[in-house]
Parts: C-alpha cells; sequence; structure tokens
C-alpha cells in the first residue's frame, strides 16, 4: 500500500511550485516561504530530486532550482522514489510471513493494489496533478 510521507509531498509540491516557474530559478528560501516549510528540511528533499536529476541546482547569489526537464515527461512515480526509494510489490502486511506461501489470507491482494498503485503514479505525469502547473494559484490561496 501506498504511504505518503511529509518529505514525498513536499516534493510533490515543490516540483509543481517549479513547473509553474518555468522560466526563473527559485531559491531554497522561496520555496520553503511558498510552502511554509522549513528550509532545512526542504534543503534535503531538494539534495534528493537534484540527485535523481529531476531539478537543477544552481549555487550561488543568483542561484536556485528548476525543473531539469519539461514537466510533462516528469511522472508522479520518478518524484516518489526519488524520496521513497524504489517502490517494491509487498506480498504481505506483517513483516514477518504468517501464512504459508500457498494459503496467504490476503491472496495476490496486495501485489495487485501495488501494481496499480505504481502504474498509475507512472502514468500520471506532473501536469496532472490537480491542474495547477502553469499557474501557482495554490499558493497564493494558502496566504
Amino acid at each position: 500500500m501506498l504511504k505518503i510521507s511529509e518529505a514525498a509531498s513536499l516534493a510533490l509540491h515543490t516540483m509543481v511550485l517549479l513547473a509553474g516557474e518555468p522560466d526563473r530559478q527559485l531559491s531554497a528560501r522561496e520555496i520553503a516561504a511558498e510552502l511554509k516549510v522549513s528550509e532545512a528540511h526542504l534543503a534535503k528533499v531538494l539534495q534528493r530530486l537534484a540527485r535523481y536529476r529531476l531539478v537543477n541546482s544552481v549555487r550561488g547569489p543568483k542561484g536556485g532550482f528548476s525543473l531539469n526537464r519539461s514537466y510533462s515527461e516528469v511522472s508522479l512515480l520518478d518524484i516518489y522514489e526519488a524520496i521513497e526509494g524504489p517502490m517494491v510489490d509487498r506480498h504481505c502486511f506483517r513483516t514477518t510471513r504468517v501464512c504459508s506461501a500457498n494459503s496467504c489470507i490476503f491472496g495476490g491482494l496486495l501485489i495487485d493494489v501495488n501494481r496499480q498503485i505504481k502504474d498509475y503514479l507512472a502514468a500520471k505525469k506532473l501536469p496532472e496533478l490537480a491542474g495547477y502547473v502553469g499557474s501557482a494559484q495554490w499558493v497564493s490561496a494558502g496566504k
């Protein structure tokens, strides 16, 4: 099953914000202020996004962050896995196996659900996030 951590949520919001500002770089301070989050926490998220080449990072007083590729190419799975690591198929809710492999009470339910979630996230591109890409209305609405 999918669990969206605070860091993954922050990454998704950051990517939408950057997609809404395609012609400029945003500093970590600007992004943190817009999203009303800790700059230190955001910096860790931005490092991961940069490591996975989802964002460009330019150092210095005129530096900042921007999308590394067209936002229409970035899937929600790309963003999720940059933060959480590869999404793996789970066979069981438990960490230790109780049922035998042939008689699990869930059958293939978890595998099917995980596969559907992974396929959904892979198919959904950044522009589909609530139709907000290209406009930072969602940020202004929270002020």
